[in-house]
């Protein structure tokens, strides 16, 4: 494992990937702060794990952010690693969804890593170490049909992410940004417009991405794509875009 500090900061901690990576830098003997507006699912990932400290907060609301922050190094002491994991994935054709939902997306997914990363960031730079790692997806790379929302929040973190890292580096803190395919985490169950594209697309396993951060940390590799066809994807939507979209009108016969 890649990381070697004490304390690591996880949201979306109630389920899925961030259940995943709290539960896994515990067993290394990390102290963790879960991060979850799910609380029953905060409680399941922690068990009876004393390692797993675990707060309800809503990522869109940047005093509670703070405020969580002072409290988990109060308790824990600085954080070594941030893991902004919080994300919803609702899918449906853009004039389908309602605005209030196609914006909550937005400031969940990106909003919510903004304000992460304002509570928490600046004191890593401060001591000079640390990982800051950021989810986005293979989705914020490449769009498609009924993910209109949840593309746009994620191709804004990875811009996020990429103009970050460039204004900080050569300061101590290791950045990466996720940006896997479809995962098998309960997150994929939001998806209930039926988008086709994920019938073609079998989901890797979450393991397979934390094990991927940690390689591309260790290398000093900013964009982790977790498998082969994730890379592929993306030259392809780059080099051949309109490739790319006949392939998804095809799939999704629109």
């Amino acid at each position: 494992m890649a990381f070697t500090g004490k304390v690591a900061f996880i949201t979306g901690g109630g389920s899925g990937m961030g259940r995943l990576a709290a539960r896994r830098l515990a067993e290394a003997g990390v102290s963790v702060a879960a991060i979850d507006v799910n609380e029953e699912g905060l409680r399941e990932t922690a068990g009876d794990d004393g390692r797993i400290r675990t707060w309800g907060l809503d990522v869109t609301d940047p005093r509670a952010v703070e405020s969580v922050v002072r409290e988990a190094e109060s308790e824990l002491g600085p954080i070594d690693r941030v893991l902004n994991a919080a994300a919803i994935m609702p899918t449906g054709l853009l004039m389908d969804q309602d605005p209030g939902l196609v914006n909550r997306i937005m400031d969940i997914n990106y909003g919510g890593t903004v304000n992460v990363t304002m509570a928490t960031l600046p004191g890593m730079l401060e001591r000079g170490r640390g990982d800051f790692v950021n989810f986005a997806s293979i989705a914020g790379w490449v769009p498609t049909m009924h993910f209109g929302a949840y593309d746009a929040s994620k191709f804004a973190v990875v811009a996020f992410t990429e103009v970050l890292a460039h204004e900080n580096r050569n300061r101590g803190v290791r950045f990466a940004c996720v940006c896997p395919p479809p995962v098998a985490t309960p997150l994929l169950d939001q998806a209930k417009s039926n988008p086709k594209i994920l019938e073609l697309i079998p989901p890797i396993k979450p393991e397979k991405v934390l094990d991927a951060i940690e390689s591309h940390l260790e290398k000093g590799k900013l964009m982790v794509f977790p498998d082969a066809g994730a890379r592929a994807t993306v030259l392809l939507r780059r080099f051949l875009p309109g490739l790319t979209w006949w392939n998804v009108h095809r799939v999704e016969k629109i």
